[in-house]
Protein backbone atom coordinates (compact mmCIF):
# COMPACT_ATOMS: atom_id res chain seq x y z
CA UNK A 1 0.00 0.00 0.00
CA UNK A 2 1.70 3.51 -1.16
CA UNK A 3 1.33 6.77 0.33
CA UNK A 4 -0.61 9.70 -1.73
CA UNK A 5 -0.97 13.23 -2.31
CA UNK A 6 -3.90 15.59 -3.86
CA UNK A 7 -4.35 19.01 -4.82
CA UNK A 8 -5.50 21.58 -7.24
CA UNK A 9 -2.37 23.00 -8.77
CA UNK A 10 1.19 22.24 -8.06
CA UNK A 11 2.87 24.98 -5.96
CA UNK A 12 6.49 24.74 -4.91
CA UNK A 13 4.68 23.39 -1.14
CA UNK A 14 3.80 20.47 -3.62
CA UNK A 15 7.07 19.95 -6.00
CA UNK A 16 8.98 20.21 -2.37
CA UNK A 17 6.85 17.32 -0.76
CA UNK A 18 7.29 15.01 -3.50
CA UNK A 19 11.41 15.95 -3.62
CA UNK A 20 11.12 15.03 0.08
CA UNK A 21 9.77 11.69 -0.28
CA UNK A 22 12.22 11.10 -3.35
CA UNK A 23 15.00 11.53 -0.87
CA UNK A 24 13.07 9.39 1.84
CA UNK A 25 12.87 6.70 -0.81
CA UNK A 26 9.02 7.13 -0.50
CA UNK A 27 6.58 6.33 -4.09
CA UNK A 28 4.32 9.23 -3.65
CA UNK A 29 1.52 8.61 -5.55
CA UNK A 30 -0.07 11.94 -6.91
CA UNK A 31 -4.50 11.54 -7.09
CA UNK A 32 -5.98 14.60 -9.07
CA UNK A 33 -8.62 16.76 -6.97
CA UNK A 34 -10.10 19.47 -9.74
CA UNK A 35 -10.81 18.37 -12.81
CA UNK A 36 -12.10 14.73 -11.99
CA UNK A 37 -15.36 13.09 -11.40
CA UNK A 38 -16.31 11.58 -8.19
CA UNK A 39 -19.34 9.28 -9.01
CA UNK A 40 -21.00 7.59 -6.43
CA UNK A 41 -23.95 4.78 -7.39
CA UNK A 42 -25.61 1.77 -6.03
CA UNK A 43 -22.62 -0.04 -8.32
CA UNK A 44 -19.73 1.63 -6.06
CA UNK A 45 -17.92 4.84 -7.11
CA UNK A 46 -15.63 6.22 -9.73
CA UNK A 47 -12.92 8.83 -10.23
CA UNK A 48 -12.09 9.87 -13.36
CA UNK A 49 -10.06 12.77 -15.50
CA UNK A 50 -10.52 13.08 -19.14
CA UNK A 51 -7.71 10.93 -19.46
CA UNK A 52 -7.56 8.32 -16.84
CA UNK A 53 -9.66 6.18 -14.66
CA UNK A 54 -7.96 6.54 -10.98
CA UNK A 55 -9.80 3.52 -9.53
CA UNK A 56 -7.32 1.08 -9.42
CA UNK A 57 -4.49 3.71 -7.96
CA UNK A 58 -7.05 4.70 -5.06
CA UNK A 59 -7.68 0.83 -4.51
CA UNK A 60 -4.07 0.67 -3.73
CA UNK A 61 -3.36 4.43 -1.54
CA UNK A 62 -3.03 3.99 1.92
CA UNK A 63 -2.84 7.09 2.95
CA UNK A 64 -3.34 10.43 1.34
CA UNK A 65 -1.98 13.65 2.36
CA UNK A 66 -4.51 16.21 1.53
CA UNK A 67 -2.91 19.20 0.24
CA UNK A 68 -6.02 20.92 -1.37
CA UNK A 69 -4.85 24.73 -1.28
CA UNK A 70 -9.03 25.89 -1.00
CA UNK A 71 -10.34 25.10 2.27
CA UNK A 72 -13.34 24.12 0.83
CA UNK A 73 -11.57 21.58 -1.71
CA UNK A 74 -9.85 20.33 0.98
CA UNK A 75 -13.05 19.44 3.10
CA UNK A 76 -14.82 17.55 0.10
CA UNK A 77 -11.51 15.63 -0.56
CA UNK A 78 -11.02 14.29 3.17
CA UNK A 79 -14.80 13.55 3.01
CA UNK A 80 -14.94 11.53 -0.21
CA UNK A 81 -11.67 9.76 0.71
CA UNK A 82 -12.33 8.93 3.80
CA UNK A 83 -15.83 7.60 2.92
CA UNK A 84 -13.61 5.26 0.47
CA UNK A 85 -11.86 4.11 4.27
CA UNK A 86 -8.95 5.56 3.36
CA UNK A 87 -6.69 7.84 6.07
CA UNK A 88 -6.13 11.10 5.03
CA UNK A 89 -3.77 13.77 6.83
CA UNK A 90 -5.43 15.64 8.34
CA UNK A 91 -8.74 13.71 9.35
CA UNK A 92 -11.94 15.08 8.68
CA UNK A 93 -12.19 16.28 11.93
CA UNK A 94 -9.57 18.44 11.78
CA UNK A 95 -10.36 19.96 8.89
CA UNK A 96 -13.85 21.14 10.00
CA UNK A 97 -12.52 22.57 13.02
CA UNK A 98 -9.55 24.61 11.03
CA UNK A 99 -12.16 25.24 8.19
CA UNK A 100 -13.51 27.85 11.11
CA UNK A 101 -11.36 30.71 13.74
CA UNK A 102 -14.61 30.50 15.54
CA UNK A 103 -14.40 26.80 15.80
CA UNK A 104 -11.14 26.68 16.19
CA UNK A 105 -11.11 29.26 19.46
CA UNK A 106 -13.91 27.06 20.77
CA UNK A 107 -12.47 24.26 21.23
CA UNK A 108 -8.73 25.92 22.83
CA UNK A 109 -10.81 27.93 24.86
CA UNK A 110 -12.97 24.57 26.05
CA UNK A 111 -9.77 23.01 27.03
CA UNK A 112 -8.21 25.74 28.70
CA UNK A 113 -5.35 27.61 25.79
CA UNK A 114 -4.88 31.56 25.97
CA UNK A 115 -6.49 32.86 23.13
CA UNK A 116 -7.40 36.40 22.81
CA UNK A 117 -10.66 37.07 24.20
CA UNK A 118 -13.18 36.16 20.84
CA UNK A 119 -16.89 37.37 20.39
CA UNK A 120 -19.28 36.22 17.76
CA UNK A 121 -22.19 37.13 16.84
CA UNK A 122 -24.58 35.55 14.77
CA UNK A 123 -26.32 37.98 12.56
CA UNK A 124 -25.27 39.63 9.52
CA UNK A 125 -25.25 43.53 8.99
CA UNK A 126 -27.93 43.71 6.58
CA UNK A 127 -30.62 41.59 5.94
CA UNK A 128 -34.53 41.13 5.55
CA UNK A 129 -37.21 40.86 7.98
CA UNK A 130 -40.35 38.15 7.33
CA UNK A 131 -42.26 40.60 5.36
CA UNK A 132 -39.25 41.28 3.16
CA UNK A 133 -38.18 44.70 4.85
CA UNK A 134 -34.41 45.49 4.49
CA UNK A 135 -32.52 45.34 7.96
CA UNK A 136 -29.60 47.31 8.90
CA UNK A 137 -28.06 45.88 11.68
CA UNK A 138 -24.57 46.96 12.34
CA UNK A 139 -25.61 49.26 14.45
CA UNK A 140 -26.53 46.52 17.18
CA UNK A 141 -24.21 44.63 15.99
CA UNK A 142 -21.94 47.52 17.24
CA UNK A 143 -23.12 48.14 20.29
CA UNK A 144 -22.65 44.17 21.27
CA UNK A 145 -19.04 44.06 20.38
CA UNK A 146 -18.92 47.25 22.58
CA UNK A 147 -20.15 45.87 25.32
CA UNK A 148 -17.48 42.88 25.01
CA UNK A 149 -14.50 44.09 23.91
CA UNK A 150 -12.17 47.54 24.59
CA UNK A 151 -11.29 49.89 22.17
CA UNK A 152 -8.69 48.06 19.35
CA UNK A 153 -11.19 45.78 18.30
CA UNK A 154 -10.40 43.25 15.25
CA UNK A 155 -12.45 41.57 12.92
CA UNK A 156 -11.75 38.86 11.15
CA UNK A 157 -13.26 36.97 8.10
CA UNK A 158 -13.97 33.42 10.02
CA UNK A 159 -12.17 31.47 7.35
CA UNK A 160 -10.18 33.49 5.83
CA UNK A 161 -6.15 33.09 5.06
CA UNK A 162 -3.40 35.33 4.63
CA UNK A 163 -4.87 38.28 6.33
CA UNK A 164 -6.96 39.05 3.84
CA UNK A 165 -10.17 41.07 5.18
CA UNK A 166 -8.84 41.05 9.02
CA UNK A 167 -9.50 45.15 10.15
CA UNK A 168 -8.64 46.83 13.19
CA UNK A 169 -11.01 49.80 14.38
CA UNK A 170 -9.28 51.75 16.92
CA UNK A 171 -12.95 53.59 17.97
CA UNK A 172 -16.62 52.84 17.63
CA UNK A 173 -17.25 54.82 14.90
CA UNK A 174 -14.74 52.97 13.02
CA UNK A 175 -15.84 49.91 13.75
CA UNK A 176 -19.32 50.45 13.17
CA UNK A 177 -18.58 51.50 9.15
CA UNK A 178 -15.80 48.46 8.70
CA UNK A 179 -19.22 46.40 10.23
CA UNK A 180 -21.14 48.32 7.71
CA UNK A 181 -19.32 46.92 4.41
CA UNK A 182 -19.63 43.47 5.49
CA UNK A 183 -21.37 40.95 3.54
CA UNK A 184 -21.46 37.12 3.80
CA UNK A 185 -19.09 35.21 1.62
CA UNK A 186 -17.30 32.17 1.08
CA UNK A 187 -14.44 33.64 3.92
CA UNK A 188 -17.07 35.31 6.24
CA UNK A 189 -20.59 33.05 5.48
CA UNK A 190 -22.22 34.68 8.21
CA UNK A 191 -22.20 36.99 10.79
CA UNK A 192 -19.30 38.71 12.62
CA UNK A 193 -16.20 37.50 14.53
CA UNK A 194 -14.26 40.11 16.28
CA UNK A 195 -11.49 39.60 18.89
CA UNK A 196 -9.50 42.20 21.52
CA UNK A 197 -6.32 43.85 20.10
CA UNK A 198 -3.46 42.25 21.33
CA UNK A 199 -0.56 44.39 21.85
CA UNK A 200 1.86 41.93 20.58
CA UNK A 201 4.54 44.37 18.97
CA UNK A 202 5.91 44.01 16.10
CA UNK A 203 5.77 40.24 15.40
CA UNK A 204 3.87 37.10 15.85
CA UNK A 205 4.50 33.22 15.98
CA UNK A 206 4.35 30.48 13.39
CA UNK A 207 4.42 27.44 15.26
CA UNK A 208 4.74 23.75 13.89
CA UNK A 209 3.77 20.49 15.85
CA UNK A 210 3.26 16.90 14.56
CA UNK A 211 1.91 13.60 15.48
CA UNK A 212 3.03 10.23 14.47
CA UNK A 213 0.54 6.95 15.30
CA UNK A 214 1.77 5.43 18.51
CA UNK A 215 4.03 8.68 19.73
CA UNK A 216 3.35 11.97 21.81
CA UNK A 217 2.85 15.26 19.46
CA UNK A 218 6.01 17.09 18.99
CA UNK A 219 6.47 20.54 19.34
CA UNK A 220 9.09 21.87 16.76
CA UNK A 221 12.34 23.60 18.87
CA UNK A 222 12.08 26.20 16.35
CA UNK A 223 9.14 28.76 15.11
CA UNK A 224 8.96 31.34 11.94
CA UNK A 225 8.16 34.92 13.25
CA UNK A 226 6.59 37.16 11.08
CA UNK A 227 7.26 40.81 11.62
CA UNK A 228 7.17 44.35 10.19
CA UNK A 229 5.68 48.15 11.28
CA UNK A 230 3.50 48.56 8.39
CA UNK A 231 0.76 47.42 9.52
CA UNK A 232 -1.37 45.63 13.04
CA UNK A 233 -1.08 42.78 10.50
CA UNK A 234 2.17 40.21 10.35
CA UNK A 235 1.11 38.15 7.73
CA UNK A 236 3.62 37.60 5.79
CA UNK A 237 1.70 38.21 2.32
CA UNK A 238 1.76 41.32 3.37
CA UNK A 239 5.54 41.93 2.91
CA UNK A 240 6.48 41.24 6.40
CA UNK A 241 9.69 39.84 7.07
CA UNK A 242 10.93 36.05 8.68
CA UNK A 243 13.04 34.91 11.56
CA UNK A 244 13.57 31.86 12.41
CA UNK A 245 13.23 31.82 16.40
CA UNK A 246 13.88 29.56 19.34
CA UNK A 247 11.27 28.84 21.43
CA UNK A 248 10.98 28.63 25.59
CA UNK A 249 10.10 24.12 26.59
CA UNK A 250 7.06 25.87 28.24
CA UNK A 251 5.75 27.51 24.57
CA UNK A 252 6.60 24.49 23.04
CA UNK A 253 4.28 22.47 25.79
CA UNK A 254 1.39 24.84 25.12
CA UNK A 255 1.60 24.67 21.35
CA UNK A 256 1.80 20.60 21.81
CA UNK A 257 -1.27 21.08 23.70
CA UNK A 258 -3.18 23.17 21.89
CA UNK A 259 -2.18 20.29 18.74
CA UNK A 260 -3.53 17.39 21.35
CA UNK A 261 -6.72 19.54 21.44
CA UNK A 262 -7.44 20.09 17.41
CA UNK A 263 -6.45 16.50 16.53
CA UNK A 264 -9.38 15.55 19.17
CA UNK A 265 -7.59 11.75 19.42
CA UNK A 266 -6.69 11.33 15.78
CA UNK A 267 -3.96 9.16 15.14
CA UNK A 268 -1.42 11.17 13.28
CA UNK A 269 -1.65 14.64 12.12
CA UNK A 270 0.50 18.12 11.60
CA UNK A 271 -0.72 21.38 11.92
CA UNK A 272 0.67 25.29 12.09
CA UNK A 273 -0.25 27.40 15.40
CA UNK A 274 -0.37 31.07 15.18
CA UNK A 275 0.77 32.38 18.28
CA UNK A 276 1.30 36.01 20.02
CA UNK A 277 2.60 37.30 23.06
CA UNK A 278 1.20 40.25 24.66
CA UNK A 279 4.31 42.47 24.90
CA UNK A 280 2.54 45.97 25.83
CA UNK A 281 4.93 48.21 27.22
CA UNK A 282 7.56 45.62 28.04
CA UNK A 283 9.40 46.09 25.12
CA UNK A 284 13.10 45.77 25.43
CA UNK A 285 14.19 48.55 22.80
CA UNK A 286 12.93 51.29 21.13
CA UNK A 287 10.91 50.70 17.48
CA UNK A 288 13.40 52.61 15.70
CA UNK A 289 16.79 51.08 16.67
CA UNK A 290 14.57 47.72 15.22
CA UNK A 291 13.03 50.10 12.27
CA UNK A 292 16.19 50.58 11.24
CA UNK A 293 17.72 47.01 11.31
CA UNK A 294 14.74 46.21 9.10
CA UNK A 295 16.27 48.84 6.83
CA UNK A 296 19.05 47.23 6.84
CA UNK A 297 17.81 44.21 5.89
CA UNK A 298 15.78 45.12 2.80
CA UNK A 299 17.68 44.97 0.39
CA UNK A 300 18.88 40.97 0.86
CA UNK A 301 15.23 40.20 1.70
CA UNK A 302 13.94 42.21 -1.10
CA UNK A 303 16.37 39.87 -3.41
CA UNK A 304 14.73 36.40 -1.57
CA UNK A 305 11.09 38.02 -2.93
CA UNK A 306 12.61 38.57 -6.45
CA UNK A 307 13.49 34.83 -6.50
CA UNK A 308 10.52 34.29 -5.06
CA UNK A 309 8.57 35.74 -7.86
CA UNK A 310 9.94 34.09 -10.57
CA UNK A 311 7.24 32.52 -13.07
CA UNK A 312 9.41 29.45 -13.96
CA UNK A 313 9.92 28.33 -10.54
CA UNK A 314 7.79 25.15 -11.27
CA UNK A 315 9.23 24.25 -14.53
CA UNK A 316 12.63 24.69 -13.47
CA UNK A 317 12.18 23.72 -9.95
CA UNK A 318 15.68 22.50 -8.76
CA UNK A 319 17.74 25.64 -10.48
CA UNK A 320 14.76 28.10 -8.69
CA UNK A 321 15.40 26.17 -5.19
CA UNK A 322 19.45 26.52 -5.65
CA UNK A 323 18.89 30.07 -6.37
CA UNK A 324 16.27 30.63 -3.45
CA UNK A 325 18.00 28.93 -1.01
CA UNK A 326 21.04 31.50 -1.79
CA UNK A 327 19.24 34.08 -1.76
CA UNK A 328 18.04 33.45 2.28
CA UNK A 329 21.37 32.34 3.25
CA UNK A 330 22.57 35.86 2.38
CA UNK A 331 19.76 37.36 4.20
CA UNK A 332 20.17 35.09 7.65
CA UNK A 333 23.89 35.84 7.38
CA UNK A 334 23.39 39.36 8.17
CA UNK A 335 24.22 41.17 11.27
CA UNK A 336 20.99 43.33 11.38
CA UNK A 337 19.02 39.81 11.07
CA UNK A 338 20.21 38.27 13.58
CA UNK A 339 20.38 41.33 15.63
CA UNK A 340 16.61 40.96 15.64
CA UNK A 341 16.33 37.46 15.80
CA UNK A 342 18.11 37.67 19.09
CA UNK A 343 15.82 40.93 19.79
CA UNK A 344 12.68 38.89 19.22
CA UNK A 345 13.99 35.50 21.13
CA UNK A 346 14.69 37.52 24.12
CA UNK A 347 11.32 39.32 23.71
CA UNK A 348 9.95 35.64 23.79
CA UNK A 349 11.54 34.72 26.97
CA UNK A 350 10.92 37.91 28.93
CA UNK A 351 7.13 37.35 27.81
CA UNK A 352 6.08 33.25 27.23
CA UNK A 353 3.93 33.50 30.13
CA UNK A 354 1.42 35.73 27.87
CA UNK A 355 1.25 33.64 24.78
CA UNK A 356 -2.02 33.37 23.24
CA UNK A 357 -3.37 31.20 20.11
CA UNK A 358 -5.36 32.67 17.64
CA UNK A 359 -5.58 30.00 14.70
CA UNK A 360 -4.59 26.51 13.20
CA UNK A 361 -3.87 25.81 9.91
CA UNK A 362 -4.50 22.37 8.82
CA UNK A 363 -2.19 22.42 5.03
CA UNK A 364 0.52 25.21 5.99
CA UNK A 365 2.49 26.64 3.18
CA UNK A 366 6.23 25.80 4.39
CA UNK A 367 8.95 25.56 1.49
CA UNK A 368 9.55 29.06 0.61
CA UNK A 369 9.81 30.31 4.27
CA UNK A 370 9.15 28.28 7.12
CA UNK A 371 11.87 25.92 5.98
CA UNK A 372 14.34 28.06 5.09
CA UNK A 373 13.98 30.36 8.33
CA UNK A 374 12.52 27.95 11.28
CA UNK A 375 14.90 24.92 9.41
CA UNK A 376 11.47 23.14 9.48
CA UNK A 377 10.49 20.94 6.25
CA UNK A 378 6.79 20.30 6.67
CA UNK A 379 7.13 17.33 4.05
CA UNK A 380 9.01 15.39 6.15
CA UNK A 381 6.70 15.40 9.10
CA UNK A 382 3.83 14.85 6.78
CA UNK A 383 5.64 12.09 5.15
CA UNK A 384 6.67 10.35 8.36
CA UNK A 385 3.22 11.12 9.81
CA UNK A 386 1.89 9.47 6.76
CA UNK A 387 4.25 5.77 7.10
CA UNK A 388 3.10 6.19 10.89
CA UNK A 389 -0.74 5.04 9.79
CA UNK A 390 0.48 2.10 6.90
Amino acid sequence: MSVAITYEYAETDEIGIKHTAAEMGIDLVYVPFRKISAALSEEGYGFRSMGRNYIQTIEDIAVILNRAQSKNRRLYAVSFFEALSKDVLNPSSIENLCSSKFRTLLSLWKNGISIPKTVYIPCDPHGFSTNEREVQNEKDITNLLSRELDEGVVVKPDCGTHGVGVQLAKERKALQKIIGRMEPSLLNPIGVLAQEYVDKWFYDLRIIVAKERGKSSYCHPKAMARGGFADFRTNTYLGNKVFGVDLPLSIRKAAEKCGEVIGQGCKSWVLALDAMLEIGDDKIIEDECIESLFIETQPLFEAVNEVKRNKRRIKNFDVWNNKLETAYQKYKDTEAYQKIKEIIEESINLKKHTIKFHEANSCPEFWEQTRLTAEINIGESLLKCAQSLI
